[in-house]
């Protein structure tokens, strides 16, 4: 068991981590509607349940928000 920051707090994590199960862990349910950033590098959408969360990473998930005129 580890920490990594999650939007800038910090969560406890058990290793091995893979990006997509954290967005279920903080119940991303559409995460096709997000980008997330780990350590300030985007991930793919392609690779969210591929990509590795490390012990110490950053990691940001930025939510679309639609609006304007």
């Amino acid at each position: 068991m580890g920490k990594i920051k999650v939007n800038g707090e910090t969560q406890e994590a058990v290793f091995p981590l893979l990006l997509g199960d954290l967005l279920k862990q903080n119940q991303i349910l559409q995460p096709e509607m997000v980008s997330v950033q780990i350590n300030g590098e985007f991930v793919l959408r392609e690779r969210f349940d591929s990509a590795a969360v490390s012990e110490g990473d950053e990691v940001d998930i930025l939510y679309f928000m639609g609006g304007g005129r």
